[in-house]
């Protein structure tokens, strides 16, 4: 009998969900069930924190730093 897998409910912006179907492809990592809208995936509780990680790191990369204003003297 196979083991069950104990799955967390998640909600997120489309682009984000996007970007873990997009790791998910990899090696099936995260994702127990794609539900079928826009904002909701059900992950695998023990691999939240790791997608969290990951997401972070990505997110952290493709954000742009301000732009240092001038000083006025």
């Amino acid at each position: 009998m196979p083991r069950a897998v104990k799955g967390v409910l998640v909600e997120c912006d489309p682009s984000v969900k996007a970007i873990i179907l997009k790791y998910d492809e990899e090696r099936h990592d995260y994702v127990v069930e794609d539900l079928d809208d826009d904002r909701h995936l059900v992950i695998k509780e023990s691999q939240l924190q790791n997608l969290k990680d990951r997401l972070g790191q990505e997110l952290d990369e493709k954000i742009m730093q301000p732009e240092e204003e001038d000083s006025e003297s």
